[in-house]
């Protein structure tokens, strides 16, 4: 370390690992990874494995659920939020976010669904469920994804 203080070569590396690329996903608020926009399923299992807590096993349960319940989906990420589409319908039919306390799923022909899903928006299709953690009625989740499957997707 010839000339170099210990204090000077910690802070030479302190700022060289201040420079290096994070690996580590931002959460934003509510606890939202944020991933970089992506079409594929790169992107999106990229985003579920930074879901913080108990929310990492939903999103997997999730999307586990909706490749098993509609083989060849279309997948990608879009404002840090997981998509899901079918090619021939043209657009996305689910989406899932975090928030703080639970993750909520969006179906964007919502209301055509039956039973509707409880969440209302202020969109006029759109309906929400909001798992909280422990919280999945799997058979109602699957029966919604296969009809909304079935229904021309929403264009963003």
């Amino acid at each position: 370390m010839a000339g170099k203080t210990p204090a000077k070569s910690a802070k030479v590396a302190k700022k060289a690992a201040a420079n290096r690329p994070t690996t580590k996903p931002v959460l934003l608020s509510g606890g939202n990874p944020q991933i970089a926009k992506g079409d594929g399923d790169a992107p999106v299992q990229a985003y579920i494995a930074a879901m913080p807590g108990w929310k990492r096993d939903v999103g997997r349960h999730l999307d586990a659920l909706i490749v098993r319940t509609v083989p060849g989906v279309r997948k990608a990420v879009k404002w840090n939020t997981p998509f899901y589409g079918v090619e021939d319908q043209g657009g996305w039919f689910i989406a899932f976010h975090c928030f703080t306390k639970y993750v909520k799923v969006t179906f964007f022909r919502g209301t055509s669904l039956r039973p509707i899903p409880p969440g209302e928006s202020k969109h006029n299709e759109v309906r929400y469920l909001d798992i909280h953690e422990g919280e999945l009625d799997e058979a109602q989740f699957v029966a919604w994804v296969k009809q909304a499957s079935q229904l021309p997707g929403e264009r963003l």
